[in-house]
């Protein structure tokens, strides 16, 4: 009986032992198998790569860009180069509910050319109704919507479309925001080598001469660097205004083509800026950088807060001193002595004061 049970319990063992060395055999082939399988490595390869792209670079940043509901938001486009659009800004040109364009023309374009599908309704939004358009548009924020607003290039409002509805969200008190990017007018004042601690942005100048000059004679104190936009239709006649207002020596850069394959800066005085204007027309839309006044330039640009009056005795003296006519001497005195908003004094009143006072 003890033999029997010792013959059973042998057999046993062995059938335990070869069991378990199936078991581990067929788990060893199985794995090396699917080691060995073409698919199962690009299953595992797709889904490490899949991991990885999901976690880092542009597509990452897009998606995990937060698109704020029920808000306006402002955003910047390049203004040149188109590498410059931000992760934020192509999230929103996809995501947005309503995306209000100055030129929907060109807004499709830049989509086109990032890769980017506008999935929301596009309207036109530019200076001719934007006053019109605004109301409606904050109608939709207040429903929840996302609208988008951008201009052709660079920031809304800056010379561009957007004031309106700005103005009219933090009238109605509801939020907006900005995406900000590519600046002319920042761009052009680092590449400029003025100072940038303080500077003013003028926008552009007007078109008219005599109100050109007018405008740049209440900027002849200014200390602050200052910043225009012109076009390439009135750069020269605005140069030659510039170097007659503010003279020859002050610095200045001419910024051109910003971003741009071409991009150009000339630095120098006002008077060599005029000549390579003269010598080397400039094309496309600049940015010009004019130095602020030194002390001495302020000192004497302040504006004499003289009366018709004061002008009057001025005129007086000038005709006896330099034996002119009495209304030449009137010229001359009024053109020297320009009112606070750069104006000049009515001549006529000069006149008439002139001759109560010889009465």
């Amino acid at each position: 009986m003890e033999r029997m049970n010792e013959t059973l319990d042998l057999k046993l063992n062995e059938l335990s032992a070869n069991t378990a060395e199936v078991t581990g055999t067929a788990g060893m082939v199985n794995t090396a198998e699917m080691a060995e399988s073409p698919i199962a490595a690009e299953q595992s390869g797709t889904e490490q790569s899949g991991t990885e792209q999901s976690g880092t670079g542009l597509d990452a940043l897009v998606c995990g860009t937060d698109v704020p509901q029920g808000t306006v938001v402002m955003a910047a486009t390049p203004i040149g180069n188109t590498a410059d659009a931000s992760a934020r800004l192509i999230a929103l040109l996809e995501r947005a509910d309503i995306v209000a364009a100055e030129d929907t023309r060109r807004l499709y374009a830049l989509a086109n050319r990032l890769g980017v599908h506008v999935n929301g309704r596009v309207v036109a939004y530019h200076d001719h109704n934007e006053r019109d358009k605004s109301d409606g548009l904050l109608d939709q924020v207040e429903t929840g919507a996302t609208v988008l607003v951008v201009s052709d290039a660079g920031m809304p409002t800056i010379n561009d479309p957007g004031l309106a509805i700005v103005r009219r969200a933090i009238e109605r008190g509801l939020p907006v925001t900005c995406a900000p990017g590519p600046s002319a007018v920042l761009d052009a004042l680092c590449l400029s080598g003025l100072p940038t601690d303080r500077f003013c942005y003028e926008g552009f100048l007007p078109r008219k001469h005599s109100e050109r000059v007018q405008y740049l004679r209440t900027l002849r104190s200014e200390r602050r660097t200052i910043v225009f936009y012109e076009t390439l239709h009135r750069i020269d006649d605005s140069m030659a205004d510039l170097l007659d207002v503010f003279g020859p020596n002050r610095k200045m850069a001419l910024c051109r083509e910003l971003t741009k394959d071409f991009e150009q800066i000339r630095r120098g005085t006002i008077a060599q800026i005029r000549q390579s204007v003269i010598d080397e027309p400039p094309r496309g839309e600049m940015v010009l950088v004019v130095a602020g006044a030194s002390e001495e330039e302020a000192d004497a640009a302040a504006p004499a807060s003289l009366s018709v009056e004061d002008l009057a005795v001025l005129s007086i003296d000038r005709a006896q001193e330099d034996n002119l006519r009495i209304k030449d001497a009137i010229s001359q005195v009024v053109a020297e002595h320009p009112l606070a908003d750069g104006s000049l004094a009515n001549r006529k009143q000069v006149y008439n004061a002139v001759l109560a006072m010889k009465q």
